[in-house]
Parts: structure tokens; C-alpha cells; sequence
């Protein structure tokens, strides 16, 4: 905001602020705002308009229906990324609070071997094939838990989390071994509870990851009516047919560039719309996380 007690140059300098971050705003909010435009075109429109369409004359939302209707690839595609989202997010953020909390005990023993191996392994990650090897072995090839066990532990969010663990003061931990508390009691009861930024801040990143990720599914999964819905979406966008989306009943389906732009939003959507209410964990869950007590 431009005071009257500003300067020529500090108003300078806002004003091409301002420009420049509206700028920036617009490379980023025009290609989304044609692509959401798009997948509401109608055949007719989309024969009778050419070029990049940002208000649809008559929107149409048959290709949402298609794609969210019961039975189609989508559909399932949707379920599955949900399960992994959730259910895997859940279980990496507890594997990570449990491991992180652990090493933030400088008495634990076989502390400095275990904080190496992360090193190692944050330094020299592991390889595709060994890593395809040690899924294949555990049977889990073509199996939804391979989109999870692989992935329970980011060691830069266990450095964030210990480092988070170890401002809190132990005389609270002191005291809940005098009322008789377990160790396991204190972290559900009392870590847990009081670590809650940066949880859902390294929640939220474990989250969005899941939700992206396509990557692990192209390796371990060989049944495409297994794949989650980025998968699917790619398998779409690469190919450029809609026989994998496509179901019996739709004769008469919307136009293909409609339902590129209808996955792609349905794909983002989720994500757009949880951001905006875990975004003030953020800042304050790894400032907390990364000052030394």
C-alpha cells in the first residue's frame, strides 16, 4: 500500500512491486483459468470457436459427468489416489513423528548409527532397480501398499521433526514417567498434541506428494485399472485417445480436448481447496522446526 509519507522511490519501487507480482499472478492464473474454461465447451462450441476460449458461451458439464459417473476409469482412479493420499500420508507422518521423536533422545542407544544411515541415505538415494528389487521380493509388485510402504520415511522431514522434538522441554516428559506414563503414552498423549504445526505442515507436504506422484505407480503397478488418477491422466495426455476413460453407456461423448481439461481440474481441485487452510502451518511449523534450543 502506497503511503503519502513515502518517498518518490519507495513509491516507485511498490508500484513496480505490485506489476511485477500481477505479472506473475497471471502467467500462473491464465493457463489454468483456459484450461477450466475448456472443459466446459460443448462439440458445437468447440467446432465453431478456434484458438484459446476463456468464457464458454454455452458451458457444458458433460465431460465432468462422464468422468465422475459410477463405473468409469476415473472414478476408480479417484478412489485409489484417495486412499493413497490419505492412507499413505497418515502412515508416513507417523512413521516419521515415531522415528524422529526417537532420535531426538540423545540417550537412545545406537542414536549416531542411525542418524548416519539417514545421512547416507539422504545423500546417496536409492536406486530404481535395487529399489524394484526389494518391492518385488516383498511381493508387493501390483500392489496398492507398494504406493506406500516404499515411502514411509523422508529423511529431511525426520531431521525437521527431531530437530522440532528437541525444544520441547523434557521436564514435561519427567513428569509424565513420575504419574506412571509409558514412553508410548507420553508421544500419543503429550508429543503429539503439542506438536501439531509441524505435523500438518509435514502432513500436508506427504499429502500433495502422494496425490502427485505417478511415478511409483509406472514401476510397480501393472494393471492400469489399478493406477491412480495421475496415472490415468497421463495415460491420456501421452496417448490423446479417450478409450481408457470411455464407457458403454457414453454415445455421445464431449469433445476429447473438454475431458483433458475436466481430469486436469478434477486432479487439481483437491488440493487448490485444502491449501489455503493449512497454509498458516507452514511458516510457522519449520521456523519451529529449525531454530536450535
Amino acid at each position: 500500500m502506497i503511503s503519502s509519507f513515502d518517498s518518490t522511490g519507495e513509491k516507485i519501487f511498490r508500484i513496480a512491486n505490485t506489476l511485477f507480482l500481477l505479472i506473475i499472478t497471471a502467467l500462473f492464473l491464465i493457463p489454468f483459468l483456459i484450461t477450466l474454461a475448456g472443459s466446459f465447451i460443448s462439440e458445437n462450441e468447440y467446432l465453431s470457436r478456434s484458438g484459446l476460449i476463456l468464457v464458454p458461451n454455452n458451458p457444458d458439464s458433460s465431460a465432468y459427468s462422464m468422468l465422475l459417473m459410477k463405473g468409469s476409469a476415473v472414478f476408480t482412479a479417484f478412489r485409489i489416489t484417495i486412499f493413497r493420499t490419505f492412507i499413505g500420508g497418515f502412515l508416513q507422518i507417523m512413521v516419521t513423528a515415531a522415528l524422529a521423536y526417537g532420535l531426538s533422545k540423545r540417550n537412545l542407544m545406537g542414536r549416531k548409527f542411525l542418524i548416519t544411515g539417514l545421512v547416507i541415505c539422504l545423500v546417496f538415494p536409492v536406486q530404481i532397480i535395487p529399489q524394484y528389487l526389494v518391492v518385488k521380493n516383498f511381493g508387493l509388485v501390483d500392489s496398492l501398499w507398494s504406493l506406500v510402504f516404499p515411502w514411509l520415511i523422508n529423511t529431511q522431514y525426520v531431521f525437521i521433526m527431531m530437530a522440532f522434538f528437541q525444544q520441547i522441554p523434557e521436564s514435561l516428559e519427567e513428569a509424565a514417567i513420575i504419574d506412571g506414563c509409558s514412553h508410548l503414552t507420553i508421544f500419543i498423549r503429550i508429543i503429539l498434541p503439542l506438536s501439531l504445526a509441524s505435523i500438518a505442515t509435514i502432513g500436508l507436504f506427504y499429502a500433495v506428494w502422494q496425490w502427485n506422484s505417478w511415478y511409483d505407480a509406472a514401476m510397480f503397478i501393472n494393471d492400469s485399472a489399478k493406477y491412480p488418477v495421475q496415472n490415468l491422466l497421463r495415460t491420456i495426455l501421452v496417448s490423446s485417445t479417450m478409450d481408457s476413460v470411455l464407457t458403454e453407456n457414453n454415445t455421445n461423448p464431449p469433445p476429447s480436448e473438454s475431458i483433458k481439461g475436466a481430469i486436469i481440474v478434477i486432479t487439481s481441485l483437491p488440493i487448490l481447496c485444502i491449501y489455503p487452510f493449512v497454509q498458516k502451518y507452514f511458516v510457522k511449523g519449520f521456523m519451529v522446526g529449525s531454530v536450535k534450543g
